[in-house]
This record gives structure tokens, C-alpha cells and sequence, in this order.
């Protein structure tokens, strides 16, 4: 998440190479978060791209507070 927070609109193969982890795993995760309400998808032609939401925003804010 804080990747998207940095740079929105990734996808899931983007996210993946920037974090050098497996597609399966990222693509898991991010669906996770999502039904969580902490990221949305936006369809843009061939691909999906990924944003961090307010709630997001809000979580993450929380964590670096707590770290």
C-alpha cells in the first residue's frame, strides 16, 4: 500500500516488479485489500490499475505513527 500511495495507478505486474514478489501473491494481496475498502480498481484499456483510498490513506497514516 504504501507503494501506491507513492505512485497510484500501478498494476499488479507493476507492483510486483517494483516489490520483486510473484504475481499470484501481489495479485491476492491487492484483492484483499480491496474488498477491505483499502484500495480501488479502475479498468484502463488492457489492464487494471490500482489506488489507494482514503480509508487506505488512513491506515497507513495509523501505521507510521505506531512504527
Amino acid at each position: 500500500m504504501e507503494l501506491l500511495s507513492k505512485e497510484p495507478e500501478l498494476s499488479v505486474i507493476e507492483i510486483a516488479e517494483k516489490i520483486k514478489s510473484e504475481f499470484k501473491n501481489v495479485s491476492a494481496h491487492i484483492n484483499k485489500m480491496t474488498v477491505a475498502g483499502l484500495l480501488i480498481k479502475r479498468n484502463a484499456g488492457h489492464s487494471v490499475r490500482h489506488k489507494v483510498t482514503k480509508l487506505g490513506e488512513y491506515v497507513l497514516k495509523f501505521v507510521r505513527i505506531i512504527e
